[in-house]
């Protein structure tokens, strides 16, 4: 590992101690640099409605790290992947997980948190970042107490407001909102009309789980609402509008606004300055995409990032960072628009919306479209090839010379990954074998793709720490040197 300048506080600094920047620095963590997360929040406690649970590729994650059965125990596994309100079963994919998982915010970020904390990354809260200035070998880093930190690298995962992709300069292109919607948290003195409530304003929602809970509240606005954070009387009026009385709204624990305004990032990396999450996308949550996206960008950097850091890779491999991510952020942004087009009220939408139902039974379709929702398509284009190239890696249930595993028990460690599925001795990773693990494995069985199904067999593969699939060999080692080099450096 490369010795850093000791004028550096920290290797990298995170902005920002949501589910992206706790998943970012547990991915750093592991492969032993020294992170540290700056969070504004005094507690990690999440004030209001948030997210509400991970899709299926994103539990898979977790899974390849060792921590999917923490979150699997605190939620409820459910088919939760749909598209514009149509349900979208992957109940029959090829997948461990053939489902998604209905789990609140809060706890998602306390089990990060609780991961993080093993991992002996130090939070420092109540802090919020002011600026920061960037130069050849380092960023120094204001905070609002007045002192500062300097990194080599500044992370911004600070949301859609992000102070870190305003200070760098970097645009943020897209579509101004056309509808807002109020969600809060409030006691009530009447008994509400409970459950989903559609009209031509829009979708509304009032439930409580329990009646020592407060009610939680999501409706319509009849316009765009400003910026500022709304108050108990914008909402007292939006219900009105909608039911004709506000039932006795008081005591609110929360109360937000959020729009359907999508925009993204221009460039998610400008030097030493990294984006992720929100605060390279923003997005109506129709879907449940926006969370999921955060977690899947910090497992492509994570990886990335730590080998540029330990000097392993040359500064350029962080090029592939946007190059792979950025295309994924544009889909779930035209995604999540189309599903809020069908989401109108006219006839003529409606009419739409019973059509692209009925077509989405059929099982093709069906199948293409939750594979999408899921994050379980999604392909990294690193060249022509093998279908298995740029997407994940299945989870087979294979044997090595120590006995039966699973594919993801061996990215536990966030370690690249040679199978080899031929005779033993054929690949010689010498220059490598610091950064990358050779296993030699057999495996009996089909190898399917969601939505492809049935692949051709490769005799050997080379796994990304992020789990997908760097080079396919089926029946050569033909082309490995130049993926080790592509993605893991130059051979020492």
């Amino acid at each position: 590992m490369r010795m850093r300048d000791s004028d550096y506080d920290h290797a990298v600094v995170i902005v920002g101690g949501g589910p992206t920047g706790l998943m970012l620095a547990g991915e750093l963590a592991l492969a032993g640099v020294d992170v540290a997360i700056v969070e504004r929040r005094t507690s990690q406690q999440v004030i209001g409605q948030r997210a509400g649970g991970l899709h299926c590729r994103t539990i898979e994650l977790l899974d390849q790290r060792g921590i999917a059965d923490r979150f699997l125990a605190a939620g409820q596994a459910l088919q939760v992947a749909g598209f514009a309100q149509i349900r979208l079963d992957i109940s029959d994919f090829p997948t461990r997980h053939p489902y998604g998982l209905a789990l609140w915010q809060n706890e998602i970020e306390r089990l990060l948190v609780e991961w993080v904390d093993e991992l002996g990354v130090p939070i420092q809260r109540a802090a919020e970042v002011t600026g920061f200035t960037q130069g050849e070998r380092g960023v120094e880093v204001e905070l609002s107490d007045g002192g500062g930190l300097r990194a080599e690298y500044l992370l911004g995962c600070d949301g859609g407001r992000s102070l870190v992709r305003k200070v760098a300069g970097i645009d943020f292109p897209g579509w101004d909102p056309v509808t807002s919607y109020l969600i809060a948290q409030v006691e009530v003195r009447d008994e509400p009309t409970w459950g989903i409530h559609r009209d031509a304003l829009g979708t509304h929602g009032l439930d409580r789980q329990n009646d020592a809970e407060p009610v939680r509240m999501m409706v319509t606005e009849r316009t765009v609402g400003p910026a500022t954070e709304p108050t108990l009387a914008d909402l007292s009026e939006a219900l009105i509008a909608v039911y004709g009385t506000d039932f006795g709204i008081h005591s609110p624990t929360s109360i937000a606004r959020f729009t359907d305004a999508a925009r993204q990032a221009a460039t998610y990396r400008d030097g030493r300055i990294l984006l992720a999450g929100d605060a390279a996308h923003v997005h109506h949550p129709i879907g449940g995409q926006g969370l999921n996206t955060g977690l899947q960008d910090a497992v492509n950097l994570g990886w990335k990032l730590a080998q540029v850091v330990n000097g392993t890779a040359p500064d350029t491999l962080l090029d592939t960072y946007h190059a792979e991510r950025h295309p994924v952020g544009a889909r779930v942004l035209q995604t999540t628009m189309a599903q809020m087009a069908l989401l109108r009220t006219d006839d003529r939408t409606k009419a739409l919306h019973d059509n692209v139902s009925e077509m989405l039974g059929i099982a093709e379709a069906r199948k293409a479209l939750a594979a999408r929702m899921s994050g379980l398509d999604i392909r990294y284009d690193l060249g022509a090839g093998h279908p298995l190239l740029g997407r994940r890696m299945p989870d087979l249930d294979i044997h090595t010379a120590t006995g039966p595993t699973r594919v993801f028990e061996l990215l536990h460690v966030a370690r690249p990954v040679v199978l080899d599925f031929d005779d033993p001795g054929g690949i010689d990773l010498a220059g490598w074998a610091d950064r990358v693990s050779l296993v030699t494995a057999r495996y009996r069985g089909a190898w399917k793709l969601p939505a492809l199904g049935e692949v051709a067999a490769p005799t050997r593969v080379l796994i990304r720490p992020d789990g997908h699939v760097a080079w396919v060999g089926e029946s050569s080692s033909d082309g490995l040197t130049e993926a080790l080099t592509r993605w893991f450096g130059p051979p020492v």
